[in-house]
């Protein structure tokens, strides 16, 4: 058995935030642009899936993209978060949209269903292809909901992925230090890392690539407003309490510092994209070769210092 280290995320935290953020209309401005862009690169992908998991789908927002290139996908919807899917099922079970009447002929039934994404509870061999946006970086044992997604496809199916990475933020985090203000933020895996993950996990052909997208504001307010909409702040040893006023005012000061030539100030996201295909169980001269199974860390010791998952250096 191997064992690799549990991130500082409280999973609790990340639901009552999504919750929170409820429908998750307004951070569709980042979530839906990322999905076009894996759709393009999709497209690039010689396949026809017919049953389809889209592993952290949030209000569903991606299930009318995905049906138009696969317009008889039998689509499962998967989240942790139930507000979130109370809304998918009001706005596309409960009243079938445009969609359903242009087509005008039968489609699989929709699943909606609340789950872990390490633990979903599907069954063995079962999909074509699993979808995921920007859902991975709020798990705190990424190589856990490999290995569950590794179970659950065909032998030869498609895994595709979107997640933050650790250039993301990095304006936030200069102006946090800058201003003393002692707490912690989000850490990412490195896309090289979940390159390895996937070909311990048991993938084959993994392809990461990343991208940095550079968001640009006006005022310090509009970006932290902006951030607040994509999601909350889940580390388990973040600092605890509300931030009031005179915080937050310290920390609009530290980003205007930041502003460029032209008076924007900037915020980096570091995007990586991952796809690979469900290999297939390797032979070896006395049978079957075991894929490496992942036991489920310990939660961390609150007195402890939490692992850190850096970026790849160059050249290793």
């Amino acid at each position: 058995m191997s064992q690799l280290p549990r991130l500082p995320i409280h999973t609790g935290h990340v639901i009552q935030q999504f919750a929170r953020r409820n429908p998750l209309d307004a951070a569709q401005f980042l979530y839906g642009e990322i999905a076009q862009r894996m759709l393009q690169r999709l497209s690039y992908i010689r396949i026809q899936p017919k049953t389809i998991l889209d592993a952290g789908c949030g209000a569903g927002h991606a299930l009318d993209p995905l049906r138009a290139r696969y317009p008889n996908l039998d689509y499962t919807g998967l989240d942790s978060c139930g507000p979130l899917l109370e809304t998918a099922r009001a706005r596309y079970i409960a009243k079938p949209g445009f969609w359903h009447k242009l087509r005008n002929k039968p489609t699989p039934a929709l699943r909606f269903i609340e789950a872990d994404l390490s633990d979903s509870g599907l069954p063995d061999q079962s999909l074509d292809l699993i979808w995921s946006n920007m859902a991975l970086h709020w798990h705190p044992e990424p190589h856990l909901v490999l290995a569950e997604w590794r179970r659950i496809l065909r032998s030869e199916a498609l895994v595709m992925f979107s997640s933050l990475g650790p250039g993301t933020f990095k304006e936030l985090r200069d102006a946090v230090t800058e201003a003393d203000l002692m707490t912690e933020s989000m850490e990412f895996v490195d896309m090289h890392d979940f390159g390895d993950l996937m070909i311990r996990t048991g993938f084959s052909d993994p392809v990461m690539d990343q991208e940095i997208i550079t968001l640009t504001y006006k005022t310090a307010e509009k970006l932290l407003d902006d951030i607040h909409i994509l999601g909350g702040n889940p580390r388990s040893d973040r600092k605890p309490g509300l931030t009031g006023r005179a915080w937050r005012a310290r920390l609009i000061k530290a980003l205007e510092r930041r502003r460029h030539a032209d008076g924007t100030i900037h915020l980096s996201l570091e995007v990586a994209y991952g796809h690979a295909w469900r290999a297939t169980v390797r032979r070896g001269p006395l049978g079957d070769l075991p894929v490496p199974e992942f036991k489920r860390s310990k939660a961390l010791d609150p007195n402890a210092p939490p692992p850190r998952v850096r970026p790849r250096k160059p050249g290793e």
